[in-house]
């Protein structure tokens, strides 16, 4: 088995707890409402939101499943792990996600996200596919920090 492990830093004007509180707390109510050509629903197939629990989200193109290892609402953090579906394949066994959001000294908040690839054999990922993969989740960050700073009072 391989091992991968990035990081990536973004900044934003918006404050930590409000970006947590829409796009991880309320993601499931949130993401489909902005993103619906995309995203199509998040489920909650098993557990009550916290530790252990598996989501489901339905794409236009498929589905993914994640599994919470941890979600903390006081320290902004969040872990989990995709177990299935999208992003899933013979090549790639897990890929688990840590997520922290913190206040900006310059006022708003910086999200650091550490992502780990777990891959069967010596498989290893192009750039070009991380690059993408990288870029989808800048978009979905876009979109949801877009909608906060057009709604000052929502998620406060």
């Amino acid at each position: 088995m391989g091992v991968l492990t990035y990081t990536d830093e973004r900044t934003s004007p918006v404050l930590p707890a409000r970006i947590f509180k829409a796009s991880i707390v309320d993601s499931h109510n949130l993401m489909p409402k902005l993103l619906p050509e995309a995203i199509k629903s998040i489920e909650l197939i098993e557990g009550d939101s916290g530790a252990g629990s598996i989501k489901q989200i339905n794409y236009a193109g498929g589905f993914a499943k994640h599994q919470i290892d941890e979600i903390d609402e006081k320290t902004l953090t969040y872990k989990y792990t995709l177990i299935e579906g999208n992003g899933i394949s013979d090549k790639i066994e897990k890929v688990s996600y840590d997520i922290k959001f913190e206040s900006s000294p310059h006022g708003g908040s910086i999200s650091k996200m550490t992502k780990t690839i777990y891959t069967h054999g010596d498989f290893e990922i192009k750039e070009e596919e991380l690059m993408a993969g990288k870029e989808k989740v800048l978009g979905l960050y876009k979109v949801v920090e877009a909608y906060l700073i057009n709604n000052p009072d929502a998620y406060v």
